[in-house]
């Protein structure tokens, strides 16, 4: 018989975008295949022609707008996340009001943007200066600026050249993920004007969060406004994860491998939306670098997908997805866990018990004496 509108409408909202399925699938564009399948596309263009009928609500309105949402919850001056981790009054309130679930732990916001810090650094000026611009990504941006930092100091250690932009949206994906195209065109749009006087520069884009990467480089060009797309597929030209980068560069004179403490063996999660992108485990490939690391990889999903374990109907069902990745990050013996992706470091810290760093971090750590409790007593060079 054939499929219902109602099935139809399950399976399609029952997709959280892992694009693991167009990673592993041999029938898509990816391999060249005739068939030229793409699962996650095709939910996506029915989320967008539904959102197209029947508009955005409320809920995903708020939910798809993270810069929005920070910018209100900065000005409670902390109270926001205090009622998050302490109010169960308040966790009901947001229930009720988008549908986050109860249990969720949430991000924090930080009382100092990543943006502003960097400026304090001068950073953000002549568009022509520096090596590459980095797309700091809106969790960074509001939630953990330590990892920017972080970022920002261990590629300046290795002799590039860093510069920040001021006034960047979010990719867009928070939005996309309900179907809302609109949303998604217009923080596309700010961002290739912002980001555009750097990519005619020809600097690369570094972007630090996987799917924001994910975004610039393999949705944006499909998706922007047509008179976009140029500036679009420039910018996806561009467009690298910042371990993708590091590696590039590991074996010039620059490269600094002058490790002062190591972390030991690490157990490290591959991000889905790294895989996506096809460009290898480079995080994981340079913390082989520090002197006594033997990195595990895990590569299940850990289930967080976006807002997908934020959501009431969500939650629950993003806990038994990544049970696989919880168990296999504790399988091993190390201290340290690791991955690319903030938002699967906060589906591990709540349901795995560790929160794992990201690799920019450990390697600034592990520059650091004091970074980790081992020292290393002869720093390796080549």
């Amino acid at each position: 018989s054939r499929i219902t509108e109602d099935e139809t409408a399950e399976v399609f909202d029952s997709c959280f975008q892992c694009k693991l399925c167009e990673v592993q699938c041999p029938y898509s564009m990816r391999d060249n295949h005739e068939f030229a399948l793409d699962f996650p596309k095709l939910v996506h263009r029915y989320r967008a022609q539904r959102t197209r009928r029947t508009g955005v609500s409320a809920r995903e309105r708020l939910l798809g707008d993270p810069d929005r949402t920070a910018r209100m919850a900065r000005a409670t001056g902390g109270l926001a996340d205090v009622l998050n981790r302490r109010s169960r009054v308040h966790r009901d309130y947001l229930n009720r009001l988008a549908g986050i679930h109860p249990d969720k732990e949430l991000p924090r916001f930080a009382r100092r943007t990543f943006t502003s810090w960097a400026k304090s650094q001068g950073l953000v000026g002549n568009p022509a200066d520096g090596e590459i611009v980095l797309f700091p990504t809106c969790y960074v941006e509001h939630n953990e600026p330590e990892v920017g930092q972080d970022t920002v100091a261990v590629l300046t250690r290795n002799g590039v050249g860093v510069t920040c932009e001021k006034g960047l949206a979010c990719c867009g994906m928070p939005a996309w993920e309900s179907g809302d195209l609109d949303t998604l065109r217009v923080k596309a749009s700010t961002n290739l004007d912002r980001l555009e006087p750097h990519v005619t520069a020809g600097k690369p884009v570094v972007a630090i969060n996987p799917t924001c990467s994910m975004m610039l480089r393999h949705e944006y060009p499909q998706l922007v406004e047509p008179s976009d797309r140029k500036r679009a597929e420039a910018l996806a030209a561009l467009t690298v994860d910042p371990s993708e980068f590091l590696w590039s560069i590991r074996d010039e004179e620059r490269f600094d491998n002058d490790f002062a403490s190591t972390p030991g063996d690490v157990s490290y999660h591959a991000p889905c939306h790294l895989r996506a992108q096809a460009v290898g485990f480079k995080g994981r490939d340079l913390l082989r670098k520090i002197p006594g690391v033997k990195p595990a990889t895990t590569m299940e999903c850990c289930g967080h997908d976006g807002t997908f374990a934020m959501r009431t109907e969500g939650f629950e069902a993003s806990v038994r997805i990544g049970r696989k990745a919880f168990d296999s990050m504790g399988d091993t013996d190390a201290e340290v866990w690791a991955t690319d992706c903030p938002l699967a470091a906060m589906q591990f810290a709540q349901h795995a018990g560790r929160r794992p760093m990201h690799p920019m971090s450990i390697l600034a750590r592990a520059y650091q004496s004091d970074g980790f409790p081992t020292p290393v007593e002869s720093p390796r060079h080549g």
